[in-house]
């Protein structure tokens, strides 16, 4: 297994307090965070429905660093155009819900943004494998998508370990996250199985020190590179 040279935090604004969102955001962007993470759900896809593309217009007026949105929702593409003009850095699809992936993301591309694929736990890894040379990011889900603060399913870290394997024989950066359960106990079987981005959000935003909070997440991951 190629090494992992560094860990990316990407905090979701799920579990955020937001009649504090701009604070918090803010808190966690200037002390070591590299993406806002925005989960999107449609109550279709997944049993919940939280925000649009509206909520990146907002955060991308305090917020420097990417935002990184998450489609958890059926009928993605007739959203990138929104996503795009809003501003989104990164955006991510469902395998699930794209019957024609590589033009989805290929559509991502075009509108200027980096395009992650992800996959639900139940889902074969061996489902992206003739799109993984296409994205930028690979996302796993380690819950079954749709709320916040879920045990994470450990059976998820093979599908992880898979997933690094394949995106090392491409060659180039692509981002493997995770997305479900990730705290600072779950965080060194993670890192150890390959993935170099975590999504974290009950884990930081629910804890009194949210910046404490994620730079242990950050230094127990951080552990598994030395």
């Amino acid at each position: 297994m190629t090494p992992i040279r560094r860990i990316y935090m990407a905090p979701s604004i799920l579990s955020a307090d937001l009649l504090h969102l701009q604070e918090q955001v803010e808190l966690v962007a200037e002390n070591g965070a590299d993406f806002i993470h925005v989960d999107v759900m449609d109550g279709h896809f997944v049993p919940n429905l939280t925000f649009g593309h509206n909520m990146v217009s907002t955060l991308k007026r305090f917020v420097k660093i990417p935002i990184d949105a998450h489609l958890m929702i059926s009928n993605p593409d007739q959203y990138i155009e929104a996503y795009a003009n809003a501003g989104t850095d990164i955006l991510t699809v469902h395998q699930e819900t794209c019957p024609h992936l590589h033009r989805t993301i290929q559509a991502i591309h075009q509108h200027g943004m980096k395009a992650g694929v992800s996959l639900n736990p139940a889902t074969n890894i061996a489902t992206i494998e003739d799109i993984i040379a296409e994205v930028d990011l690979v996302l796993i889900m380690t819950v079954n998508p749709g709320f916040g603060g879920q045990k994470f399913i450990r059976q998820c870290l093979k599908k992880i370990a898979v997933a690094r394997e394949m995106i090392n024989r491409q060659n180039r950066d692509i981002y493997l996250q995770v997305d479900g359960g990730v705290n600072s106990e779950t965080v060194t079987e993670i890192i150890s199985h390959g993935a170099n981005t975590l999504v974290a959000g009950s884990a930081i935003f629910n804890e009194p020190d949210i910046v404490q909070a994620m730079q242990n997440i950050r230094s127990a991951g951080e552990k598994m590179l030395r």
